[in-house]
Parts: C-alpha cells; sequence; structure tokens
C-alpha cells in the first residue's frame, strides 16, 4: 500500500486478520523461557499492545504481603489465593522448567526472555555458553543478577551470549526503573556480543527488543527477521517478530507470524501474543480461552503473575471487574509487586467504585514507576476526586508525563504515540496532533489511528478526524475508549443516532473504562435526549 501523508485521511478496509485455522486453543505444553509481555491500560493506558506488548517486571518473591506491599491491609482475594496456591504447591510438589528471567518492554509490549538463551535448535543457540545461573537471575532481583553478570563478563569479556543477555538485562532495567538511560547501555553491550560473534540471533533478538523498546517497530521487525534466519526457532525472536508486526499494524501479518510462532515454538509467550492478535479482531472468546490454557500450564510464579494479569486486563476491558479483581488477586498471590497487577487492580477498584482504594494503589504504582499511563490516571482520578489541591496534584501528574516524555527522547525512543494521548486532554493540544501525525506517519494500527482522530477532535477538525476515528473501530477491536471518541467525533459532526449508539456501547462494554472519559459520555448522552 502506498504511504499516504500525513493530513491524507485513510481510505480502504484496516487490514485485518482473518479468521484461520487455528482458532482453538493451542494445547503443546511450552518448552522455553516465557516472555512477559506488559501491556500497560489504554487512555491514560498506553496504547500498545499487552503485554502482547508492548507490553513484564522484576523477576517474583514468595511470601506474604507485607513493607511495599499494595495497600496497608492485604487484599482479601490475594491472601485466599496464596493459601490455595501453597495448598496446590504441596500437592503436586514443585513443577520443573519456566522461566530465567522474563524480559518485557512495557513501552511497546515488544518482548524477549533472557532466558531462552537456552535456544537449541540451531547450532547458533547451541553454541552459546551459559552467560549466568538461570536460577540467580530467577532469585527475584534483576540488579544483582546484573551485577553477577558484569563480574562474570570481567573475567570471561568473549562469552558474547553473556553480553547478549546483559544488554537484554539493561532493556529489562530501563522498564521495570522506568529510566530510559539504560537503552545506551543495553545497545554497547549487544554491540559488544556481536563484535564477538557477528550475526550471532541471540544479539540480534536483543537489538528487536531494544527497538521495540525505542519503538522502533521497523527495526525491531528487521532485527527478528535477521535473527531467524540464524536460528529460526528462536523464541525471543518469533515473539518481538509477532509485537513489531501487531505494532505496525500488520495484523494479517501477525496473525500468520503467530500461527508460525505456535507451530515452532509454542508456549507461554506465543499464546499470549496469539490471545491478542485475536482480541484486536473482537474475538474475545478465543483470545480468553487461549490465555486460560496459557494460565492452566504455567510453571513459575512469574508465569502466572504475567498471564493472570493478561486475563485481568481482558475482563476489565469487558466490564467484568469482579473477575478482573480475582485474576489480579490472583496474579499478586504470585508476586506481590507486580506492577502491570497493581495497576490493573487500581483500575478496576476505580470502576467497581473504590476510588479511594484506586487513588492509594495508583500513588503507589506511579511512586515506583513514574510512567505516562499510570500518571495520566492518576491524575484524572485526582480531577474525578475534586477534592482540595486535587486539580494541582492532577497538573503535577501531567507535568511529569513531560519530564518523561524529554527523558525518552534524549535515549532514542520515539515517544509521540505517549505524547498525544497525554496531551491531547492534559496539556498542549497543537503538541498533541504533531506528534500523533508523526506517529501516524510511521505506523498504521488502531492504536495510532484513534489517537490521531482524538487530537483532530480536540483541535477542532473533526471532519478530519472521522475516517481515522472509523478505521479505529474497523477490526472489532472492543475498547470503551475508542467508541467513546468515535461517539464524540460523530456527534461533533451531526450524526447524533450514531454517536448516541456508540456512547452507549462505550458505557455498556466498560462504563469505568476512564476517570473523566467515562463522565463525559454520560454527559454527552444526557445532553443529546
Amino acid at each position: 500500500m502506498a504511504p499516504r501523508t500525513n493530513d491524507t485521511p485513510p481510505t480502504g478496509e484496516q487490514d485485518t486478520a482473518p479468521a484461520g485455522k487455528h482458532d482453538t486453543t493451542p494445547t503443546r505444553k511450552h518448552d522455553a523461557t516465557p516472555t512477559r509481555k506488559s501491556r500497560t491500560a489504554p487512555t491514560g493506558k498506553s496504547r500498545t499492545a499487552p503485554p502482547p506488548p508492548p507490553q513484564t517486571s522484576r523477576a517474583p518473591r514468595a511470601g506474604r504481603p507485607g513493607k511495599g506491599s499494595a495497600e496497608d491491609a492485604p487484599d482479601e482475594r490475594v491472601v485466599a489465593v496464596r493459601r490455595t496456591a501453597a495448598i496446590g504447591r504441596r500437592v503436586r510438589g514443585p513443577r520443573l522448567g519456566g522461566s530465567a528471567l522474563l524480559l518485557a518492554v512495557a513501552l511497546t509490549a515488544g518482548s524477549l526472555a533472557v532466558g531462552a538463551l537456552r535456544d537449541h535448535t540451531a547450532p547458533a543457540a547451541a553454541a552459546a555458553p551459559a552467560a549466568l545461573s538461570p536460577a540467580l537471575l530467577n532469585s527475584g532481583d534483576l540488579d544483582t543478577g546484573i551485577t553477577a553478570l558484569q563480574a562474570r563478563l570481567r573475567a570471561q569479556p568473549r562469552d558474547f551470549g553473556g553480553w547478549a543477555t546483559l544488554g537484554l538485562a539493561y532493556v529489562e532495567q530501563a522498564r521495570t526503573k522506568g529510566d530510559p538511560a539504560r537503552y545506551p547501555q543495553a545497545e554497547k553491550a549487544l554491540d559488544r556480543s556481536l563484535g564477538i560473534a557477528p550475526g550471532n540471533d541471540q544479539a540480534l533478538a536483543g537489538r528487536a527488543a531494544l527497538a521495540a523498546a525505542r519503538h522502533d517497530f521497523a527495526g525491531a521487525l528487521a532485527h527478528a527477521d535477521r535473527a531467524l534466519k540464524q536460528n529460526p526457532y528462536s523464541e525471543r525472536a518469533l515473539s518481538s517478530r509477532i509485537d513489531a508486526l501487531v505494532e505496525l499494524g500488520r495484523y494479517t501479518a501477525a496473525s500468520k507470524a503467530a500461527d508460525t510462532a505456535d507451530s515452532r515454538r509454542p508456549g507461554i509467550p506465543v499464546f499470549t501474543r496469539y490471545a491478542y492478535v485475536h482480541e484486536l479482531r473482537g474475538d474475545v472468546r478465543t483470545a480468553r480461552r487461549v490465555l486460560e490454557q496459557a494460565l492452566a500450564g504455567a510453571a513459575t510464579r512469574g508465569d502466572v503473575a504475567y498471564v493472570a494479569t493478561q486475563l485481568g486486563r481482558l475482563a476489565w476491558n469487558q466490564g467484568d471487574y469482579a473477575g478482573a479483581l480475582t485474576r489480579y488477586a490472583r496474579a499478586l498471590a504470585a508476586d506481590e509487586d507486580y506492577l502491570p497487577a497493581l495497576e490493573g487492580r487500581a483500575r478496576a477498584q476505580f470502576a467497581s467504585g473504590d476510588r479511594a482504594a484506586a487513588i492509594r494503589g495508583m500513588e503507589q504504582v506511579v511512586a515506583r514507576y513514574p510512567l505516562p499511563g499510570p500518571l495520566v490516571v492518576l491524575g484524572e482520578l485526582y480531577e474525578d476526586r475534586g477534592g482540595a489541591g486535587d486539580r494541582a496534584r492532577a497538573a503535577e501528574q501531567y507535568a511529569l508525563v513531560d519530564a518523561w516524555t524529554a527523558l525518552a527522547r534524549a535515549n532514542g525512543v520515539d515517544a509521540d504515540l505517549d505524547t498525544a494521548l497525554a496531551a491531547a486532554d492534559h496539556g498542549d493540544r497543537a503538541a498533541a496532533l504533531r506528534a500523533a501525525r508523526a506517529e501516524w506517519s510511521r505506523r498504521r494500527t488502531v492504536h495510532t489511528a484513534d489517537a490521531l482522530a482524538w487530537a483532530l477532535h480536540v483541535n477542532g477538525r473533526d471532519e478530519e478526524a472521522l475516517p481515522y476515528a472509523r478505521r479505529a473501530t474497523a477490526t472489532g477491536y472492543r475498547d470503551a475508549a475508542f467508541l467513546y471518541h468515535r461517539g464524540m467525533i460523530e456527534r461533533a459532526t451531526g450524526h447524533g443516532d450514531r454517536a448516541r449508539t456508540l456512547l452507549r456501547a462505550a458505557l455498556e462494554l466498560n462504563p469505568g473504562f476512564s476517570p473523566l472519559g467515562a463522565r463525559e459520555a454520560r454527559a454527552a448522552l444526557g445532553a443529546s435526549r
């Protein structure tokens, strides 16, 4: 398809993934290290795939909630799930396998596992030395693992697999600490690996992860393809390839890539991506079934936390808040510090009517990880509460988004989508439109179409916005924010009946989708009576 200029509305159909032969839940047991995928929640949510995307946290810790837990009093659901899980572990005994370290890029949903160094289906991977003990990397402290790996590399500087692992670990450290300054370090480590062993698939897959973290999805795809030429069974590269295609809006190709990955390396990383590809075309039932299958096969606390969180996010998107809270409880029973579950629980608590718990939980998330999605949600929670000083508190959160964006760009991250989403509602609207146009010129996803439509709307350019808003909902992806945005744009362009239908659909699907957006949708419906 010929590229369009930034000002040209899209024409034709969205590149949706057709229903294919692989419409049943994968049943093969995963045999390699799972990747975590962060998909931080939308509008206020980061508009990238779940982690599929990307999209996930430090390795899990066992134990009861204590210092640093999500709330002063432990969530009863978490306690109950942890007690049940402990009984199950005593009955079943320890399970074999699992992951050495789960690496994900929350900014992008592009994720790769460090522990996949043990890919052994191609000579290049088999030749890689074991860079670091999986037990150490899975011990719960990424910083300690990195320190140990650095010490090893000082003693064995020709360990190209170790340098590749270190590069991936820096990418994960950047994500977990919200510090893009780690990306240049990751780049140097990966370059060192390739300098020692040119073309090794581990470092090429690492470059794919780094490119995805910086929102260079075309680069991520190219690096993943190069890695797969060296090792067609590299789980990391197969997973990154799906992520890159999703984030480029090439959904048909992403569906085929998910089928290929499932045939070569079935497992949790592939299952979660396969589920998201189905979710993007509105097939929530298959997405849920695949995730439930993945959760049933999860062998480590990290896997349980990740997959349960994805199920929680899916339930929240469909307005099932009780189900979402139950899933998040299971995730937090496995890892009480798992950021996406803490964030998701806060959203579900607000949607369930517990605003105080939601604010408390989101404050703790932001204190540890000041990323754009949680910052915007916390700001909107303050605005919704409307107490003394809350407007100033909200403004502080929105200002921190600008600070994060500046830091991200200084370290090679394309932050235009984050900027567009936050600035359209809470900042410089002209800047939001510039950022959305820039992002659309690079990738044509449902998320970028929605962001561009909304940026045009807030700048009073609704006729221009309408084709993008319609494109954002063309795949059948069930997102209440998309429906709300399109409904408001249809309303502004004189399509009253269609606007009411869309706004009602948004509130029926997920009435708590946004602290402020849901309120505005209800007001618009009331005004149109």
